[in-house]
């Protein structure tokens, strides 16, 4: 009966996913899709390709993991917001690792599968930048794995910039952590994909002060600033652009990250090796919204304490009006833009 269930969640909020995308669709016909700038993709594998933005040859490489979770041009939603544009501004040769919607037979990738296109990703850029380090960013999620890998490989990047990235999932570390835990299946299947559909789903149940009653706050707020509504409504297109993720990749996210914090207690198995915060020794920056639940100050300094001494620094960011979800406000707020970015440009360029 259970996995009869199982199969029926699965099927419904697959059609959410198609029917999500399609109010998406239908949000880019009034002008507010992607407005992405020019890329080349210079490697693939099966489940992931790598973006090259371009720069000078003297740069320094800068490679963004975005995170599985839905589609990676929150990184360059609009000109007036773009992050990718900002870097590229500032003389920062940028690469993107963009993760590929879960085909059915690739269901079984887990950490140690994204683990290894960072991986092939950073070599690929060392190649190009005639053995150079990149530094390796990443928020949210995305920036969840690529602390993982570089905890796994410190010595292959010049420094690691966090941003919004929850590393330690003590319980009560945050309301939304506790709530998920509870919502999420105790079995999920490895061999299945997960609708994205489902993910949000589930996040919208375990904080609906975040994911619901915050984003219409945000909106009112915004009727009087017309370029706030404007990348408030781009924000939304973006949040239904629903992508399927590998079943054991969110098997181990929810069971081995959110229920048994291994991470961040240093038991967690990446190939051969157990990591930890012990082991991520390469210069690292972690900027923190104060005004968010998904990653909160309780959810990453935990994890920069524990690090060897001298190689963190945390940037504290209040959060702003005009954003949506404030999860996302580093990325898309014109503040982040004007206060926090030029900081993190900074520390790349003292590291350099």
């Amino acid at each position: 009966m259970n996995d009869a269930m199982n199969a029926w969640q699965r099927a419904h909020f697959g059609w959410a996913d198609v029917l999500r995308r399609a109010q998406g669709d239908a949000f880019g016909a009034w002008g507010l899709g992607p407005d992405e700038c020019p890329y080349r993709v210079v490697a693939a594998g099966s489940h992931w390709r790598l973006r090259d933005y371009g720069g000078q040859d003297s740069s320094a490489c800068f490679l963004i993991v975005a995170a599985p979770i839905k589609r990676p041009y929150i990184w360059d939603l609009a000109p007036s917001v773009s992050t990718i544009r900002f870097c590229l501004r500032s003389d920062l040769h940028v690469f993107l690792l963009e993760w590929l919607p879960a085909l059915p037979q690739l269901a079984n990738n887990g950490l140690d599968e994204y683990g290894q296109a960072i991986a092939e990703c950073i070599a690929e850029i060392s190649g190009k930048a005639r053995g150079t380090k990149p530094f390796l960013a990443g928020h949210s999620l995305g920036g969840t794995l690529a602390a993982i890998f570089a905890a796994s490989a410190p010595q292959s990047i010049r420094g690691l910039v966090l941003l919004g990235a929850p590393l330690c999932f003590e319980p009560q570390t945050s309301q939304f952590r506790d709530a998920l835990v509870s919502l999420a299946p105790a079995a999920m299947s490895e061999t299945e994909t997960f609708p994205g559909s489902l993910i949000s789903h589930m996040s919208a149940m375990a904080s609906p002060a975040t994911f619901i009653w915050s984003r219409l706050i945000d909106a009112a707020l915004c009727i009087a600033d017309q370029q706030a509504l404007d990348v408030h409504a781009r924000v939304e297109r973006w949040a239904l652009d629903e992508v399927p993720l590998p079943g054991k990749l969110v098997h181990h996210i929810i069971d081995w990250l959110y229920r048994e914090n291994r991470f961040c207690r240093g038991v967690l198995q990446a190939g051969a090796t157990l990591i930890g915060p012990a082991c991520l020794s390469a210069p690292t920056l972690a900027v923190i919204n104060a005004a968010d639940d998904v990653a909160p100050v309780a959810s990453v300094k935990p994890f920069i304490d524990a690090m060897p001494a001298g190689c963190a620094r945390l940037i504290a960011y209040p959060g702003e009006v005009g954003v949506c979800l404030q999860h996302l406000a580093v990325l898309v707020g014109r503040q982040a833009h004007a206060r926090v970015w030029p900081q993190v440009i900074s520390w790349l360029n003292a590291c350099s």
